[in-house]
């Protein structure tokens, strides 16, 4: 079974999977996207042609735990995805996948002008390998 991580934004949607054996998660790629409707088209097209068969959604959370302001819209993103397909939708705390992402990518040296195409994809990869591991344990 392949879980899809998806850190959802406005104007892009970072989209990761796991391997087989749910023990790894790699980044798989960013979407452009132009608005709720359109990210879930984008969203639903990504995870029937990647075989996903559970989602993981990163859900923004203030630093003392609470929901943020965007919380709201990941609930009707997700709502949007379940109208589409039928499979479980797991919502992960999302706090500090991007700031880890950059890091990673700080780290490795990783060219600033190509980090807008993979940041996304890469906190996706943060909240979906968080899954995994937790699970696993």
């Amino acid at each position: 079974m392949r879980i899809i991580g998806i850190d959802y934004g406005d104007a892009r949607v970072g989209i990761a999977v796991s391997d087989e054996t749910e023990f790894l998660a790699s980044a798989n790629c960013t979407l452009n996207v132009s608005g709720m409707r359109d990210a879930a088209q984008k969203t639903i097209n990504k995870i029937k042609e990647l075989n996903g068969a559970k989602i993981v959604l990163g859900l923004p959370k203030n630093m003392d735990g609470s929901e943020s302001f965007r919380a709201e819209k990941t609930y009707a993103f997700a709502d949007m995805l379940k109208a589409e397909l039928d499979m479980e939708i797991i919502f992960i705390d999302e706090r500090l996948s991007t700031v880890e992402a950059y890091t990673y990518m700080n780290i490795t040296d990783f060219n600033g002008k190509k980090r807008k195409k993979v940041i996304d994809a890469l906190s996706a990869q943060i909240i979906l390998q968080s899954y995994l591991d937790k699970n696993r344990k």
